[in-house]
């Protein structure tokens, strides 16, 4: 059974991790929980860190991969985190998702659990107004276990390395265009879920090739149960029928999206290390595309650019929908 292999897996990489600092006995019961794991992203982590506890997010549970930016010293005095390190081949964890999954089925059974990438960040309907805690019991009296969403890239107008990121900044102050239309949306017919490409990635690094452009379905939120497991990042699950996040009859079911950071100038030198580093997907093929690439004036900006105002305006464009939530 496919689902026992990943959560064996996940047991037995748990020897990977060394833990820097447990604050998972301060975790409060049925209270949403974030699963990361991040790489020198030092500058990330202040405005991550306050974006999902103003959402309503409780404890991080962070696994740090070989960072060397003292990272993992900014994390290890936060009261609401706990941290492991490891050194052990991401691509070998397949991507960090071995590592996740053990320390979900460790810590995350009964708890909304969301599992992020340091740049990307959960908008929903109504998220200005209402806390995650607010949409999970939503979400438990409506008797669904898991919320999809799409990933939406964002950028600025111009190169990415004409920007200056600072710590703490909200990165969609300066990246804050996306594509609203351009994507491909397929059905996964092993595991059912939705997959979506295209996007400015598509459009600009894989434009001869955008079946091979990355895929922007995720499903980052999901109730968690001990007997689950992720099988590619967020992409899929097992079982099955959690990555049932669409209704299949044509209606609309609940969605929010992932807000992507990716396009900023810190993106120059990551996509150079990865291109040596060979730890990502596919051998590193998307970190290929964005360091081989020269940007044009207007970087990843077309005229069909839209800038980003709110989660109503991504509602109104058909990119996420607030189904029966009112």
């Amino acid at each position: 059974m496919e689902r026992r292999r990943c959560q064996i897996r996940a047991i037995r990489k748990r020897v990977e991790l060394a833990n820097v600092v447990d604050r998972t006995e301060a975790i409060p019961e049925n209270s949403v929980l974030a699963f990361v794991t991040i790489r020198n992203e030092i500058k990330r982590l202040p405005f991550f860190l306050e974006y999902y506890r103003a959402l309503g997010v409780k404890h991080f549970l962070i696994v740090d991969n070989g960072s060397s930016d003292g990272g993992d010293r900014l994390l290890a005095g936060e009261e609401d985190v706990s941290l492991w390190s490891t050194s052990a081949s991401y691509k070998r964890s397949r991507f960090g998702t071995d590592w996740l999954n053990w320390l979900k089925f460790r810590y995350g059974g009964g708890h909304w659990t969301l599992t992020l990438d340091p740049d990307e960040f959960f908008v929903y309907p109504f998220c200005d107004t209402r806390p995650i805690q607010a949409l999970c019991d939503w979400l438990d009296q409506s008797g669904i276990r898991s919320l999809g969403t799409m990933l939406i890239d964002l950028y600025p107008r111009g190169p990415v390395a004409d920007l200056n990121y600072q710590p703490g900044q909200d990165p969609f102050e300066i990246a804050n265009w996306f594509d609203a239309g351009n994507y491909m949306v397929s059905k996964n017919p092993r595991y059912g879920n939705l997959w979506i490409q295209g996007g400015p990635r598509a459009r600009v690094y894989f434009a001869d090739e955008p079946e091979k452009s990355p895929s922007l379905n995720k499903i980052p939120l999901v109730k968690w149960d001990r007997r689950y497991a992720y099988v590619s990042s967020t992409h899929m699950l097992l079982p099955r029928g959690l990555n049932q996040t669409y209704d299949e009859a044509g209606g609309e079911k609940m969605s929010g999206c992932l807000l992507h950071a990716k396009f900023l100038d810190t993106l120059v030198e990551k996509a150079a290390e990865e291109v040596n580093r060979r730890e990502h997907f596919a051998n590193g093929r998307e970190y290929d595309a964005y360091h081989q690439r020269s940007d044009d004036p207007n970087g990843l900006w077309c005229e069909w650019s839209e800038k980003f105002i709110d989660w109503r305006q991504l509602e109104l464009l058909g990119l996420m929908s607030k189904g029966n939530w009112a």
